[in-house]
């Protein structure tokens, strides 16, 4: 009573009890509101559902973009140099001159996404006021002031790659082109990236596989990658974004170039079906067309 329209579907608490209540056996979080909730999917299990979802420690971890990167780079994946999550402009300032970081820069919400708490800065004297309104983004959205500070690329393409794991092995359905985008939103995304190198496909595809298997990822994700360069070019720069830790609203285009229900597999793999049961050999996955 009183609560706002979008309040009841953020209560994970609520949530829980009425599936348990009811009887479900599983919950799937969809793709907004609380499939990113580490506390949720701990919940559901705690009331003995299965969450079709990453482990809890997992959507933990990923959800950290700063301990993320760390991740990746552990994994062997190329990051871009970047600061811990900062509280404070006069940190950010003490970190970019110490790490000898040459501007525009770009501030990042440690916490959270969508664009919200992020920036490009293009010169020293704008620090400051940027870092402090990020933050405060940051915290109003998120409940984190905590911002980053990163290499900016100016001219990047935006990669992201499909995987999908069984706790022990992880298999990748190829890439979405996500650089279409305004205010910091996906508003085009295409599968797969158009012109893109094989060499190229295989070594960020083989990347985005290679962190899944280093964290013993279960269920689905996307792993996303800045490319520096011409996708042409076998030989292009890539680097490691973060690591969405769920099945994102633009899957569908890769079910319709690789065949692959992706939802479906969802329920399989959380039930206890391992990527050998649902015949997910990467040697057999293909894609075809386009979408």
């Amino acid at each position: 009573r009183g609560a706002t329209p979008v309040a009841p579907y953020l209560d994970a608490a609520v949530v829980a009890d009425i599936a348990a209540k009811e009887g479900c056996d599983a919950v799937h979080p969809g793709y907004g509101f609380l499939s990113e909730n580490d506390n949720f999917a701990k919940l559901c299990e705690e009331k003995g559902l299965t969450f079709v979802g990453p482990a809890p420690a997992t959507i933990d971890l990923f959800g950290d973009k700063t301990k993320a990167k760390a991740c990746a780079a552990e994994a062997g994946l190329p990051i871009l140099e970047s600061s811990p999550g900062l509280t404070s402009a006069a940190a950010a300032e003490a970190f970019v001159s110490q790490a000898g970081l040459k501007f525009p820069l770009l501030l990042k919400a440690s916490f959270g996404g969508g664009g919200r708490g992020q920036a490009v800065v293009d010169r020293p004297e704008g620090l400051s006021e940027a870092f402090a309104k990020c933050s405060k983004e940051a915290e109003l959205s998120f409940g984190r002031p905590e911002v980053f500070v990163e290499r900016f690329l100016p001219r990047a393409r935006h990669i992201e790659v499909q995987i999908v794991g069984d706790g022990r092995r992880c298999v990748h359905l190829f890439e979405r082109d996500c650089s279409v985008q305004l205010r910091k939103q996906k508003v085009v995304e295409i599968a797969p990236s158009r012109d893109m190198a094989p060499a190229l496909r295989e070594k960020i595809c083989g990347a985005a596989v290679r962190l899944c298997e280093s964290v013993g990822y279960r269920n689905a994700g996307t792993v996303e990658f800045l490319v520096e360069g011409d996708l042409a070019d076998a030989h292009a720069a890539f680097f490691f974004l973060e690591l969405n830790p769920r099945i994102q609203v633009e899957h569908t285009i890769t079910e319709e170039i690789t065949g692959v229900d992706l939802v479906q597999l969802q329920f399989r793999l959380a039930g206890g079906k391992t990527l050998d049961d649902a015949g997910m050999e990467q040697r057999r996955l293909k894609f075809s067309g386009c979408a």
